[in-house]
């Protein structure tokens, strides 16, 4: 498997405060609808249609309260993956915060889409900052 590792982003909240939403697929809802065909989401998994690929699912198989949530895809998703956040609270209010993927791609994948996913984690790590910061 191939690790990705995003940026170390900060977030201007508590760990505890970021760690329970990001806990819960349900949390995610209003943001994905506009974004994600077909979503559904219940605590511990979500399923969705990304446009120009077929269905994808992730559900959570860990969490470590207020440290790590880690992740993976359900049978349909085109590839085996684990992502998992990590948390760490620096300061009250001040929560550090890195997203960590690996993925199985053969070389032929690696090449194709390695560093648009490093790219993809990277704005997912900004965005998840930027929406905690906003509040």
């Amino acid at each position: 498997m191939t690790t990705y590792e995003s940026k170390i982003v900060a977030i201007s909240k508590s760990a505890v405060d970021v760690f329970r939403v990001l806990s819960d697929f349900r949390n995610f809802s209003p943001m994905a609808k506009d974004r994600l065909e077909d979503w559904q989401a219940t605590e511990d998994s979500c399923s969705f249609k990304y446009k120009g690929m077929g269905p994808l699912g992730i559900r959570i198989i860990e969490r470590d309260e207020f440290k790590t949530i880690k992740f993976t895809g359900v049978e349909k998703s085109p590839m085996e993956f684990f992502m998992w956040i990590q948390l760490k609270e620096v300061a009250p209010y001040d929560t550090r915060m890195k997203i960590t993927v690996k993925a199985e791609l053969n070389m032929m994948m690696r090449m194709m889409v390695g560093n648009k996913l490093k790219e993809g984690i990277d704005t997912l790590a900004d965005g998840i900052a930027a929406a905690f910061n906003a509040v």
